[in-house]
């Protein structure tokens, strides 16, 4: 939670052990940002989204394909930022694969600074260890 608004990264709920006990019925979100393609990242974003109306907020490629079955969100290059209702989000670079279930290409994988009142923190999603995670504090205020 940021101030009243509800934000869910990478939901993978259902086929997910160490989710078991969740209910994907019982989720609530006013925001989904999605790191990548990979199932067990975006499994449940789509009935989520859906079901709450939250913004989809990801990679270009990934809020193209949701954006054809009819759920609409920001898509971001590496590098850039969207201003939403609890603060600014910017999609930075990861090193990983991304790829859709039916197998087309997703995008450029990525993870997420999030800047707001409350303060701010960085969402690697799935990366390795890069030297660009150095650069994130030069241009946000983390504090680590």
């Amino acid at each position: 939670m940021i101030g009243k608004y509800r934000l869910r990264f990478d939901p993978f709920i259902k086929g997910n052990p160490l989710a078991s006990e969740i209910d994907v019925k019982n989720i609530e979100a006013d925001f989904i940002l999605l790191s990548h393609a990979h199932g067990d990242h975006m499994r449940d974003a789509f009935e989520i989204g859906q079901r709450n109306q939250s913004v989809l907020v990801s990679n270009f490629e990934i809020a193209e394909w949701f954006g054809q079955k009819g759920w609409s969100g920001h898509g971001l290059n590496h590098g850039g930022k969207v201003k939403l209702d609890f603060g600014i989000v910017r999609y930075v670079n990861a090193i990983h694969s991304s790829q859709f279930p039916d197998g087309s290409y997703g995008g450029n994988p990525g993870g997420f600074v999030v800047e707001s009142s409350e303060g701010n923190f960085y969402f690697a999603g799935d990366t390795a260890l890069t030297m660009d995670m150095k650069l994130i504090p030069q241009f946000c205020k983390l504090k680590f």
